[in-house]
């Protein structure tokens, strides 16, 4: 099994479209983590960088649009319908859709708020197009200053770890994933 996986990886690193396609695949399972592991793979040549950003907007986007077709589907549920039609609701869509451009943008930038900011955005059909402007925007700039720290630190780990640079990218990747964490969890205090 493990030798099946290496050969597979193994005969993507000729493909950039295979690679491509795994990133975009990793953007929905860890979007932060994707990012850091394509700038490592930038580093290491088996994608370049045009190819590398250009698949992780792509990931990020459409699974922020799937969030927000989630929570569109979740309004056409028949129990979740006496949540949509009340004078309440109506005024918080208005309220939403009225500053989605601006709520969606920073929303990127905060972490634990896009999966309930996303699906509710869906919820009350509050402008897809509108939706997807912001999150791929905001995208453009979050992505990219990611990306970029990612190669610098990467290179660094890469260069001077040795054997242990693995380890030293497993490290950052899992100091990432826990700054985003304790962001959150600051924020909800």
């Amino acid at each position: 099994m493990m030798h099946s996986l290496e050969q597979f990886l193994t005969s993507t690193t000729s493909s950039p479209l295979a690679q491509m396609l795994i990133v975009i695949l990793a953007t929905f399972i860890l979007e932060d983590a994707a990012t850091v592991l394509t700038a490592i793979q930038v580093k290491l040549h088996t994608l370049n960088t045009p190819q590398a950003l250009l698949a992780l907007y792509i990931g990020i986007v459409l699974g922020d649009v799937g969030l927000y077709g989630l929570g569109f589907l979740a309004a056409r549920w028949p129990p979740a319908r006496r949540w949509v039609q009340t004078p309440e609701r109506d005024a918080q869509r208005q309220w939403l859709t009225g500053k989605l451009f601006k709520v969606v943008f920073i929303s990127r930038f905060i972490p634990g708020t896009r999966l309930p900011l996303y699906t509710a955005c869906g919820f009350f059909n509050a402008g897809l197009r509108t939706f997807t402007l912001a999150t791929l925007a905001a995208t453009l700039i979050w992505t990219t200053a990611l990306f970029v720290l990612s190669l610098k630190v990467g290179s660094f780990i890469l260069s001077h770890l040795g054997a242990w640079r693995w380890a030293g990218i497993l490290g950052f990747v899992v100091v990432i994933i826990l700054m985003g964490r304790l962001a959150a969890r600051m924020q909800k205090q």
